[in-house]
């Protein structure tokens, strides 16, 4: 069956939530979202490309930072209305320069810092 865009669940603000994992360990990156152009422009490119809510504008994952994201395959939820994107993540894949973005955690009640800073 081809894959129908169209399909998908999108948010009364047209986008949809994407978790970023990597391909080959199963480690969760990062979550971000996409409209319905950024999944067609992951798909042709192989670039996983989101979109800024705060720019209003298209984000191609490693454009400025060089810490891009190959896409291995876009898996689809079984309600339609999330996306997980295996990638091949180079660098660290948050903005605090972290190899996730998912690295406090919450242990008896208090925040534990999970990870540094990648130096």
């Amino acid at each position: 069956m081809r894959f129908d865009p169209t399909s998908l669940k999108f948010d009364v603000n047209g986008l949809i939530p994407c978790i970023a994992q990597q391909h080959d360990t199963g480690e969760v990156l990062m979550m971000a979202w996409m409209n319905a152009d950024s999944v067609a422009k992951t798909l042709k490119t192989g670039r996983v490309t989101y979109w800024s809510r705060s720019r209003q504008g298209f984000w191609v994952k490693g454009e400025s930072s060089g810490h891009a994201q190959k896409l291995v395959a876009l898996r689809v939820d079984c309600d339609r209305d999330c996306l997980l994107a295996l990638v091949d993540q180079t660098g660290p894949a948050c903005h605090t320069n972290r190899r996730s973005c998912f690295y406090t955690g919450i242990e008896s009640g208090e925040e534990v810092e999970l990870m540094k800073p990648v130096a």
